[in-house]
């Protein structure tokens, strides 16, 4: 598989867990527990990207490398695009963007999306998994992804799609055998040569209805291969309740 990198964008406001990136974990700052998970990948170098400083002297701190970027991005996907250019990476090198709020990721995860994008000449990749409980499937807030035969997303949305017609007539309890219905999995990998021209994409109309930034690249023609693998992967921290799960399960592990 050809080297990538591996980008943790960091911000420190959050308005449901405040100064997030920073909260304790098993005595590190959480920003530093998923710089540690994203380096037992294959990846040559994960980097922290962030404007702000107490983030950046905390990653120095523990021998995390950190770029500091403008404080201007609207997204995630700007600051990336900034550290590509920062770094001068080619055209071709592959930038796998993990969220500073994953200190339980899977290294194998981002591996596997690496590799992906090694195998398939594409601009962009990311995850799914298989949905079996139709509550997910009516939920807004779990998005979906609708694949072609090649594996690429036709599209994402916090609608019920694909929708069974006749199934779902008769009931929405159940969903129905066979139907193809998979969760996004909020993790990507990029070519550099479209992180370095995103920043010329203007916003999509859908982009903003659905508040789905990666229908940004659908709508401007790039295609987005799809990895689906088998479970959904450990959840990430967005509330004390989620901050409080994940401290247990270091303490755990550390005990162990």
């Amino acid at each position: 598989m050809n080297g990538f990198v591996v980008v943790i964008p960091a911000r420190l406001a959050s308005s449901r867990l405040p100064e997030k990136p920073l909260a304790d974990i098993g005595g590190k700052p959480m920003v530093v527990r998923v710089a540690e998970r994203a380096a037992l990948s294959a990846a040559q170098r994960v980097i922290v990207a962030t404007d702000d400083e107490r983030i950046a002297a905390c990653c120095r701190e523990h021998g995390v490398e950190v770029l500091i970027t403008r404080a201007d991005h609207p997204s995630g996907t700007d600051r990336l695009a900034e550290v590509a250019t920062v770094l001068g990476l080619p055209d071709d090198a592959i930038v796998v963007n993990v969220q500073g709020d994953e200190p339980l990721i899977d290294p194998q995860l981002i591996d596997g999306l690496a590799a992906l994008m090694a195998a398939r000449a594409v601009p962009m990749a990311t995850l799914a998994h298989p949905i079996h409980d139709a509550a997910d499937m009516f939920n807004p807030n779990v998005v979906k992804v609708v694949l072609d035969g090649s594996g690429k997303a036709l599209y994402f949305s916090r609608a019920p799609i694909p929708y069974a017609r006749d199934a779902f007539a008769a009931s929405r309890d159940v969903l129905p055998a066979g139907l193809p219905v998979f969760r996004h999995i909020g993790m990507y990998a990029y070519r550099a040569s479209l992180l370095h021209t995103y920043g010329s994409l203007s916003p999509a109309p859908l982009e903003q209805f659905e508040a789905l930034e990666q229908l940004r690249m659908l709508w401007h023609g790039f295609d987005i291969v799809v990895e689906c693998v088998a479970e959904a992967p450990p959840a990430g921290v967005d509330t004390p309740e989620d901050l409080a799960r994940v401290r247990a399960c270091f303490a755990a592990n550390l005990a162990g």
